[in-house]
């Protein structure tokens, strides 16, 4: 009998229902194995006939939609492609390594007394580390969920730590919403893990095991043991060589300046121009920095040449030099740490480093414009991510408290026994504007 995957469904199928939350992959009170019939009944019908007769959650819809486009065979197990001698030299020299003893401290008693595996792997999906219970290894280890195999979702499917990296977001997959079938009586919960200086997706931190995992919790636990993990390396990062500026200058109205070893509180005023010469390394003229810094017309340019000339009395002739006015060493800027975490995808992490707006006082035109693209962009990633954990940290946020497209968003995202207290904070700012929230229900 061929059990190939068949080809794509046709993007118009049926393939979800809002009724699962989408980051829960049991719902309180249910019976597991009810579930497992339910969800091995769907399986089967989109594995065989690209169609979906019971509803699954729309994370997993997505991700078998991926698998079937990927053309992962249900049937298939994973493939090791490090060996021994190959792993144990690259693990070493994995960053993730660094994070290995945080994870063990907090993960390991939890995986040996519940017979759980801790498993770390890099962002292309290779197990790197399984840790554990010895008799939960060796059942793993018959569908090749051993170190040096590749879970990645292209490769195997629907999984906890291939979907985390997919879709860079905590994620829970319970029994045969996994997409091959050798996996299905397994549960297992991961969450991404990122280099806390820039963003970059370095692999997931996974636990699996039996029916008790599919529990909120797990994944609860899961994403802050990689929170954990990520607070560790940036206590290893090794400290700045003195050949870079570092600028922080989110959420606070004095930016903060740590160069050659000095950390120096900026007036708010130095705060702008730093914030304007970071963005510009090739240079700024003074009729430039005129037209940026000043909403006043009236300013002259004695004016900004005595600003910057206070500016290079703070910081040293070394730093700032002139004609055109510029740095003269890189500057690692946290507003541009979340740019570059949202070009690459790594939304929860942007939203991680987002301190608050950008030197949020501050009128000065160019200021004024970096801030709301930065603001505009990281929101909208929001709200089309849906993240429902995501959207309540911005909209619970000050700056967000009284952005009524992301609790409208955040409505959305949450089941209908949770919108409450987020649907009358919609009704109430739809007051405020005079306007109706034509989706209340």
């Amino acid at each position: 009998m061929d059990r190939s995957p068949p080809d794509p469904p046709a993007p118009e199928a049926q393939l979800t229902d809002t009724r699962y939350e989408s980051w829960v992959a049991l719902e309180a009170g249910a019976d597991p194995a009810e579930r497992t019939g339910e969800l091995r009944r769907a399986h089967e019908a989109f594995t065989s006939a690209g169609r979906l007769v019971r509803p699954v959650r729309p994370l997993v819809a997505a991700s078998w939609r991926r698998s079937a486009r990927a053309r992962v065979n249900p049937d298939g197990t994973a493939g090791v492609e490090l060996g021994e001698d190959e792993l144990a030299g690259y693990r070493e020299g994995h960053p993730l390594a660094r994070a290995m003893p945080v994870i063990r401290e907090l993960m390991g008693s939890y995986a040996k007394d519940g017979e759980h595996l801790v498993a770390v792997c890099d962002a292309q999906g290779r197990l790197l580390w399984v840790e554990g219970h010895p008799g939960t290894r060796r059942k793993a280890g018959a569908m090749n969920f051993v170190p040096g195999a590749r879970w990645a979702e292209s490769a195997v499917g629907t999984n906890a730590p291939g979907t985390a990296l997919a879709e860079d977001r905590p994620v829970q997959v319970f029994s045969a919403e996994h997409f091959r079938r050798p996996v299905h009586p397994w549960t297992c919960a991961a969450a991404p893990l990122h280099d806390p200086r820039t963003g970059r997706l370095l692999g997931a931190v996974d636990i699996t095991g039996g029916d008790g995992l599919a529990h909120p919790h797990s994944l609860a636990f899961v994403q802050a043991v990689a929170r954990a993990a990520e607070s560790e390396l940036a206590l290893l990062a090794p400290p700045p060589t003195g050949d870079t500026i570092e600028l922080s200058a989110l959420g606070r109205d004095e930016a903060l300046l740590v160069a050659a070893g000095r950390k120096v509180r900026l007036s708010r005023r130095h705060s702008e121009l730093l914030v304007l010469l970071a963005r510009h390394p090739e240079g700024l003229t003074g009729d430039q920095v005129l037209v940026d810094l000043y909403e006043d017309e009236s300013v002259t340019p004695v004016t900004v040449r005595a600003e910057l000339s206070r500016l290079r009395r703070l910081l040293g002739p070394d730093l700032l030099s002139s004609r055109p006015y510029r740095l003269a060493l890189p500057v690692d800027t946290d507003f541009d740490m979340v740019a570059r975490r949202l070009g690459s995808g790594a939304v929860a992490a942007a939203m991680g480093a987002y301190a608050g707006p950008l030197l949020p006082t501050s009128q000065a035109p160019a200021v004024v414009r970096i801030r709301a693209r930065l603001a505009g962009q990281l929101r909208a990633a929001l709200i089309e991510r849906g993240d429902p954990g995501l959207l309540a940290d911005w909209a619970r946020s000050p700056w967000g408290e009284e952005d009524v497209s992301v609790w409208r968003a955040l409505v959305a995202a949450l089941p209908e026994c949770r919108r409450g207290a987020a649907l009358a904070r919609v009704r109430e700012l739809d007051g405020e504007l005079g306007a109706g929230f034509a989706g209340s229900t």
